[in-house]
């Protein structure tokens, strides 16, 4: 099996791995467990692993809270804000290309009597492909507007948001600024405080950690941020996530944002590499292959993503005609969904252009002779199916 759908999930690093175990044996002790050496160990073990953490993203240390990954993160944020008890606003912004992590929230919210705008993203074709129309979101903005929430990086065509941008406008108004950056933590580098994002939430999965385990970034001391806790029962992490902390889950994270930040020039130059040669052998044998989302050259784009468009069949064909080959037609959550990929028809394409298209995520463990297998493999499953 080639695995080229890094988007949905990443294999944990070894060296990821390493990190984690000795918090599963040896070091198994509870950290709000202070009164004897073994929690007062894994206690000292979550504070160094939060303080690496909050320094690889730039937040604030005590702004971190840990949660099971980034849909929990996205529940606390987003319905933390909208209902405090404090917050006497009623309306909520998100974009049209969002995650169902955070569009299935925004549905419940309008459910529940909020007022919800969604903003729409720029279309196919333009260079900024994906990315949220800054001119529509200013313009939605009003003196009810409590809560934005805008991705970092889009989960199918990897268009990466201007988030500085975003956050002056929201803050110029008023609003306070959260992101799904699911796709941008331990991708790319960012930085909460210098961007001035308010909300920021992460899986560790997406950047070769374990599943499980994720991260919201509450406040970066800029303005204050009240959130209703979700879960209650233990009063854990000043009473905003309550249950008891994942040691192993948490060094396993810190290590596996260490290794990215070490690595992150060298890593991005060679991925970016590989989804080029990927796109440019396939675009060489396939007559009338589109490229969906902003251009591969400009830094717009996450450097391992690669979302395609074919002339003549679906993708879900051309992923069952290939299946040594591990890559998607959209979101790993919709992947069950008869429906096309939202995030394509909201950029403007037709249902059956969004059927034709499939996204390839390229990582970390792939390798040139990967790609130029799985080149092969896909052009010959190609022309067996148009014939």
């Amino acid at each position: 099996m080639i695995y080229l759908d890094n988007h949905a999930t990443t294999c944990c690093d070894p060296r990821v791995i390493d990190a984690m175990l000795p918090w599963l044996t040896d070091n198994f002790g509870n950290p709000s467990s202070t009164s004897h050496e073994p929690g007062r160990v894994a206690l000292d073990a979550v504070t160094r692993a939060t303080a690496s953490i909050s320094m690889a993203i730039d937040a604030p240390l005590d702004s971190i809270v840990y949660t099971s990954g980034a849909t929990e993160s996205n529940n606390l944020a987003i319905k933390g804000v909208l209902r405090h008890p404090r917050n006497k606003k009623r309306h909520f912004i998100t974009v049209s290309t969002e995650h169902h992590a955070v569009l299935d929230i925004a549905d419940e919210l309008e459910r529940e009597g909020f007022r919800v705008t969604r903003v729409p993203a720029l279309p196919n074709g333009n260079a900024s492909a994906g990315i949220i129309d800054l001119d529509r979101l200013a313009e939605s903005i009003d003196d009810d507007t409590a809560l934005v929430s805008v991705m970092w990086a889009n989960n199918e065509v990897g268009s990466i948001t201007p988030m500085k941008q975003v956050a002056e406008i929201c803050h110029s108004k008023g609003a306070l600024l959260h992101s799904d950056a699911t796709q941008a933590v331990g991708r790319i580098p960012i930085d909460v405080c210098q961007e001035d994002v308010d909300l920021v939430s992460a899986s560790a999965h997406k950047f070769y950690g374990p599943k499980g385990i994720g991260f919201l970034v509450v406040g970066n001391g800029h303005r204050r941020v009240r959130l209703k806790p979700e879960l209650v029962g233990g009063g854990q992490q000043a009473g905003l996530r309550s249950g008891t902390l994942n040691p192993a889950g948490i060094m396993a994270m810190a290590t596996a944002l260490q290794i990215y930040g070490e690595n992150a020039a060298e890593e991005d130059v060679r991925t970016k590499e590989l989804r080029d040669e990927l796109f440019m052998r396939l675009n060489s044998q396939i007559e009338g292959l589109k490229l969906n989302g902003p251009p591969l050259t400009e830094g717009r784009r996450l450097p391992g993503n690669l979302n395609l468009q074919l002339p003549s069949i679906e993708g879900e064909s051309w992923m069952a005609a290939t299946p040594t080959v591990a890559f998607s037609s959209g979101s790993a959550c919709s992947s069950s969904s008869p429906e096309p990929s939202h995030v394509l028809t909201a950029m403007g394409l037709t249902e059956s252009q969004a059927r034709q298209s499939v996204r390839f995520g390229i990582g970390r463990f792939n390798t040139p002779e990967e790609i130029e297998d799985a080149s092969c493999l896909l052009v010959k499953a190609y022309r067996h199916l148009v014939g």
